[in-house]
């Protein structure tokens, strides 16, 4: 199972990232990094599975939140390096929320609790619609606003199901 983790910061520098030793994948891999601003600072590798929420292109400067699988194995090298999962760019409307959601819809970390309505869009990462029960699934949660109650309650805007 994947252990998502999140690294919120400013992405102060982005470059080609070199896989293998004979020039594969030139330009399909990027190294960015985010500085938190109290001296924490780390390299996402970017690959071409890694999905961005609303599909946006960042810059260096952004604010931006990476999530990667916390149980992956990772390089003993500083500043870390972790193979980015997802990357979301700050928006001041919409929150996001990747984990594990079991059968009654609630986050693994317990925090919150997913209402369904008609209006919320259910989604495969290739933007195709994802027609079964979200439950039980690691999903990538975009919503506003959420009830005080533990766990949150909200009504999201969209699910992406990561199959």
């Amino acid at each position: 199972m994947i252990n998502f983790t999140s690294f919120h910061g400013t992405v102060t520098m982005i470059s080609d990232f070199m896989i293998g030793l004979n020039g594969e994948g030139e330009g399909c891999y990027k190294l960015i990094s985010v500085d938190n601003g109290h001296g924490a600072l780390v390299n996402f590798v970017v690959s071409p599975t890694t999905y961005f929420v609303d599909h946006v292109i960042v810059a260096v400067g952004d604010r931006v939140t990476g999530y990667y699988d916390a149980n992956a194995p990772v390089p003993l090298i500083f500043p870390p390096q972790y193979r980015a999962l997802v990357m979301a760019k700050d928006n001041p409307y919409q929150n996001v929320k990747i984990d594990y959601f079991n059968s009654q819809l609630e986050s693994s970390d317990g925090q919150l609790r997913l209402n369904i309505s008609s209006y919320t869009q259910l989604l495969l990462t290739n933007g195709q619609p994802f027609t079964s029960n979200p439950a039980n699934r690691n999903l990538i949660v975009i919503y506003g606003p959420t009830t005080k109650s533990i766990p949150a309650q909200t009504t999201p805007y969209k699910i992406i199901v990561w199959c």
